[in-house]
């Protein structure tokens, strides 16, 4: 069955509001401790872009980065144009699912506060960094009164991309072993790509997975098709139709996920030329964006992730929890 009520499909846009520090801190950098932003002036592009194209998305941001001084004006542009907000965190680690109980609860409320403060929005929805994903986190959501969760990542290339960062990086042994299930597992791999249910006890809550390739379950989201453009956009943008075609056969509306680095190149951030896709310049990214979009938008109407899940329709698969991991 369909997971759409429409005539017309719907598909998602989210942008995981990732900053400069927060990847320096994955990566090991120390300097990530003075908290280096771009966020005050690569914002407001990525929101002139979004409101040429007239298109409402949801940002996941990091609590962190709402309590900066230097991002205030970018949080109150978020918040003022009508975008949805989620919560990424507020310190934004990859390891969340390591958290104890008490740990979750007060980085879920320290965010919360961070981001209404900053936005004047409560999120409704939440995604993991490095898609951390924890039985915890799962039940803490629910007790908050969260109405869905987006942080499933179902790539069968999790552990290749986990081990070109680990190449690419100077992390001890003990980061490496802390960063262990950066972008997901086999076992994430292996979970539903259509929206489904997490079930405990007597509660349900939603899930939207970032969507990938169905049936192959390679990653289709935007830094991927950048990074496979700098070996032919031709290809690149064939690979994105097809996944588009797998989506359609199967019913699966897809939630497309973005990041600030799309829209950011190595003529804007030296310091982060470690990262896929930062061997381009700005224009050029921007321009591939715009056609995978021009293309999103010939099938789909494009949506927030909130949206999207008031869209879906039951019946949904059912997930029991048991997703605890460490």
């Amino acid at each position: 069955m369909n997971e759409q009520s429409t005539s017309r499909r719907i598909a998602s846009l989210s942008l995981d509001l990732d900053n400069q520090w927060s990847y320096m801190k994955t990566h090991g950098d120390p300097g990530w401790k003075s908290f280096p932003s771009y966020l005050d002036w690569s914002v407001p592009r990525i929101l002139d872009y979004l409101k040429a194209r007239n298109l409402k998305i949801t940002f996941f941001i990091v609590g962190q980065d709402a309590v900066l001084d230097c991002n205030a004006d970018a949080m109150k542009a978020i918040g003022q144009g009508n975008h949805e907000i989620g919560n990424h965190s507020f310190n934004h680690e990859p390891w969340l699912h390591t958290y104890t109980e008490d740990q979750m609860e007060k980085e879920l409320e320290t965010a919360e506060k961070a981001i209404v403060g900053a936005t004047g929005h409560m999120p409704q929805g939440f995604r993991g960094p490095g898609f951390s994903l924890s039985e915890i986190t799962l039940r803490t959501l629910s007790r908050r009164g969260y109405k869905y969760d987006a942080t499933v990542f179902p790539n069968l290339l999790n552990p290749l991309a986990r081990a070109y960062f680990f190449a690419t990086s100077s992390l001890t042994a003990e980061e490496k072993e802390q960063r262990k299930e950066l972008f997901g597992t086999w076992r994430d791999a292996l979970r539903p790509v259509k929206p489904f249910q997490w079930v405990f006890d007597d509660q349900a809550l939603m899930e939207l997975p970032v969507t990938t390739m169905p049936v192959f379950k390679t990653p289709i989201h935007m830094s991927y098709i950048l990074f496979a453009s700098r070996y032919s956009r031709t290809l690149a943008m064939m690979y994105f139709r097809f996944g588009l075609l797998m989506c359609r056969l199967t019913g699966t509306g897809p939630s497309l996920l973005l990041h600030p680095l799309d829209f950011i190149g190595c003529d804007d951030v030296g310091e982060l030329a470690f990262f896929p896709g930062m061997d381009m310049l700005a224009a050029d990214k921007i321009s591939i964006v715009t056609e995978v979009l021009d293309i999103l938008e010939e099938y789909y109407d494009l949506v927030t992730v909130g949206e999207h899940i008031d869209a879906a329709r039951p019946p949904f698969r059912k997930l029991e929890l048991g997703v605890s991991r460490g």
